[in-house]
């Protein structure tokens, strides 16, 4: 039933991402895969490599030549082919190549050690030419058996024909879904650079179950050698973290004792802090792209409900035996790399507390000095102050010897030297006290009510 077209809006506008953001959910859809069937993966580093490159190399196929750039804008297209499918997915770091074809007769179950790259129809060397670097490459089997019942026995007897086709004798398998299919590989890489993976399916299972499996089996293996990406990181940075916090420790143990200057442990603590920053800088996007892909594969194993098959790991056994480790290696050299940053930053704090305890010590050496200079000078003004104090009255004693002198010649009766010795105390208090007048009225002028302080009180007397 058509739905009638609204002519009359019925909601506000949209926002400019809501149809792309509801889309999403949409963007990836599993391939719909008729059994038996192969399925050949490729998925490539897309560092360097552009839309454009990769468009190019769509062009190819057969058929494809009318390819446009508009096609590619979803990051997600499915190319039909004659009697085949090939799904293209770019995504950040990686695109993957997934092409569905029927599988050849050669190699069904009762098969072992079949070419199935033989059978491709494909262009000369289209898979070699892909533009990137070779990630992973999975030789993906899908073919329908019935399953056994879950006896050991009875679970040998599938499980023989399953590790011939595999071509190992010790193989990774799982019930999927509780038991609705069986899923067998080594995680091994063949001459050819491809690893193989084994899917067996009842009778029946329908074109949608079987792509949901393809996709969980083969995302498995992709995000996890992208998880697996970080160690090699991990492991060099290793020796690095470690010969930084040694340095730190020595640092450390230099401020503690004070046995170098502020100076000499700044320069080798800026030194320290610029190397680890830029460890940060480099790795931090690495470390936090391994967790991601990480939860991803935890995430689709649990996907597969895994039973186990006697004799054999599990999928998700196997990963726990395997990648594990890594992560927490990687995780580790992550952790490491935090708390050196942290430590790097709290002996800087230290250094800087003994820089500013350093500079206040001598700021008050600096005042003791400056008070000590104040006191001997004002010793040194009242010493210089008393001496005018005499000289001044020296010369009015002498002035007035020489009036009194005058005085005696114009016959006054007055005896000079008398006169002027009994004046001696008066002028000395007079000079005196004129002073200290002069002293009021120039401390007044400095602190006087207009410059913000009370001015002093006068002196008794």
């Amino acid at each position: 039933m058509e739905h009638p077209i609204a002519t009359d809006p019925l909601l506000p506008p949209d926002a400019t991402w809501r149809q792309a953001l509801h889309n999403e959910v949409h963007a990836r859809p599993s391939a719909l895969i008729r059994l038996p069937a192969l399925v050949v993966f490729v998925a490539v580093l897309n560092d360097g490599v552009d839309r454009e490159q990769e468009l190019a190399h769509l062009r190819l196929l057969p058929g494809q030549g009318g390819l446009q750039p508009e096609d590619l804008q979803s990051n997600f297209l499915r190319l039909r082919l004659d009697g085949r499918t090939l799904k293209w997915e770019r995504h950040t770091e990686f695109t993957r190549y997934s092409l569905v074809q029927p599988l050849p007769e050669a190699a069904d179950l009762g098969s072992a050690d079949v070419d199935l790259l033989s059978h491709l129809d494909l262009p000369p060397h289209w898979l070699a030419d892909i533009p990137g670097r070779t990630v992973a490459a999975v030789e993906l089997a899908m073919v329908t058996a019935p399953l056994p019942e879950q006896t050991p026995d009875a679970q040998a007897t599938l499980m023989g024909p399953a590790q011939r086709w595999i071509g190992a004798r010790t193989v990774v398998a799982s019930q999927l879904g509780g038991g609705h299919s069986w899923a067998v590989t080594d995680f091994r890489l063949r001459p050819n650079g491809f690893e193989r993976m084994l899917v067996i399916a009842p009778p029946g299972t329908s074109e949608t179950r079987a792509g949901r499996i393809s996709q969980r089996l083969l995302e498995i293996e992709t995000y996890r050698l992208m998880a697996l990406r970080g160690l090699p990181v991990a492991k060099a940075l290793s020796p690095v973290l470690a010969g930084a916090e040694s340095q730190l420790a020595a640092i450390t143990a230099e401020l503690e004792h004070k046995a170098a200057s502020e100076q000499a442990l700044l320069d080798q603590l800026i030194a320290l802090a610029a190397r680890v920053e830029r460890a940060t800088a480099e790795h931090t996007y690495r470390f936090s792209a391994t967790r991601a892909y990480d939860a991803i594969v935890t995430q689709r194993i649990g996907e597969l409900r895994e039973r186990p098959i006697p004799g054999t790991q599990t999928i998700g056994e196997f990963m726990l035996r395997r990648l594990s480790p890594a992560m927490a290696t990687v995780a580790a050299a992550e952790r490491r790399l935090v708390s050196l940053s942290e430590r790097i930053t709290r002996t800087s704090a230290l250094l800087r507390t003994r820089v500013d305890i350093a500079t206040e010590t001598q700021n008050q050496e600096l005042l003791a000095k400056l008070t000590r200079g104040q006191a001997l000078q004002l010793q040194l003004q009242t010493t210089v102050e008393g001496l005018s104090i005499a000289a001044i009255s020296y010369y009015v004693i002498s002035l007035l010897l020489y009036v009194g002198k005058g005085a005696k010649a114009m016959g006054l009766p007055i005896n000079p030297e008398m006169a002027a010795a009994a004046l001696v105390p008066l002028v000395l208090w007079a000079t005196w006290r004129t002073t200290r007048k002069i002293h009021e009225k120039l401390g007044g002028s400095l602190h006087s009510p207009q410059a913000g302080a009370t001015p002093p009180a006068p002196p008794p007397g």
